[in-house]
């Protein structure tokens, strides 16, 4: 007769170690969401108190706690700052000097990594770190002196000024946002130019220029929202409503005995929408400009 064996039968019930380790991802991950979570709502916050704040009355904003509603949203304020506050003219103003001083910045600043990169002369490490050197010069050091000379070339109460400045303080870091893609920047391309008989200017504006599109987005970007925010110099340089911009218009609303807070909610609320609708449809340029001159090849 066989034998029946009467050991007890165990079963091993241990939980794999890849679906605990995918467990353990998986918190992971939700904790992170999580995180990031709590500081998207810290960021997004300010801007939806904004739009609440643009819809009160004067009454509202100091008989009521800053964190409520507004009772009865008051629309005509984006009316009256865009009519009575001339928030029209000072938008078309920013608009237009904004988009000037990125242009020429731009330009001026491929132009010069361009000469210090691609081409061999004996002063071109001594103009680089000019420029390099320019950006710890602090801005509100300069406002004397160059009050002082835009009053001598009659360049006071000119937009003029305020792009000549914009476009001077920009050109270190657009060019220090350049360097990096130009320096990995195939000479391959340029030599094979140069055998087709290409000039200078054509290798330049035909090729190299169109190849930096992804860095040149990012400095624009960067730029414009440098100057669109920019006060101090419309605030020093312009006096006249006919050149100012957004940022110095709003004082329009500020009075001697009464100021417009409802108005001026308004005001902001305007003037950050196009750098938001840039940055949320240009963002990934930033990236893919900052990560171009990061890889070789």
């Amino acid at each position: 007769m066989s034998k029946v064996s009467t050991q007890p039968v165990t079963t091993n019930l241990s939980v794999p170690k890849t679906t605990k380790k995918s467990y353990l991802n998986k918190i992971g991950f939700g904790f992170l969401y999580l995180i990031l979570g709590a500081f998207a709502i810290i960021q997004i916050y300010p801007l939806i108190w904004l739009v609440f704040f643009s819809l009160k009355t004067n009454q509202e904003v100091f008989g009521m706690s800053p964190f409520s509603l507004p009772q009865d949203p008051n629309w005509e304020n984006y009316t009256r700052a865009w009519t009575s506050g001339n928030i029209g003219l000072y938008f078309f103003n920013s608009v237009w000097i904004t988009i000037l001083s990125v242009v020429l910045t731009t330009i001026l600043a491929s132009l010069v990594t361009f000469a210090v990169t691609r081409m061999h002369w004996k002063l071109s490490g001594l103009v680089l770190g000019l420029f390099l050197v320019a950006y710890m010069i602090p801005l509100h050091s300069t406002i004397i002196p160059l009050f002082n000379m835009y009053n001598n070339v009659n360049l006071i109460d000119s937009p003029v000024s305020i792009v000549l400045s914009y476009t001077t303080f920009n050109l270190p870091l657009t060019i220090m946002i350049l360097l990096g893609f130009y320096r990995t920047f195939p000479r391959e391309i340029e030599e094979a130019a140069v055998m087709d008989g290409c000039s200078v200017h054509r290798i330049f504006f035909q090729i190299t220029l169109p190849m930096t599109v992804p860095v040149l987005s990012t400095t624009a970007i960067i730029n414009m929202i440098y100057n669109w925010n920019e006060f101090v110099f419309v605030n020093t340089f312009i006096s006249s409503d006919k050149w100012k911009t957004l940022t110095v218009g709003i004082n329009n609303f500020v009075g001697q005995y009464l100021t417009d807070w409802g108005a001026i909610g308004a005001t902001l609320v305007i003037s950050i929408i196009p750098i938001l609708l840039t940055f949320l449809f240009l963002s990934n340029k930033i990236v893919e400009g900052m990560a171009a001159g990061s890889v070789k090849g």
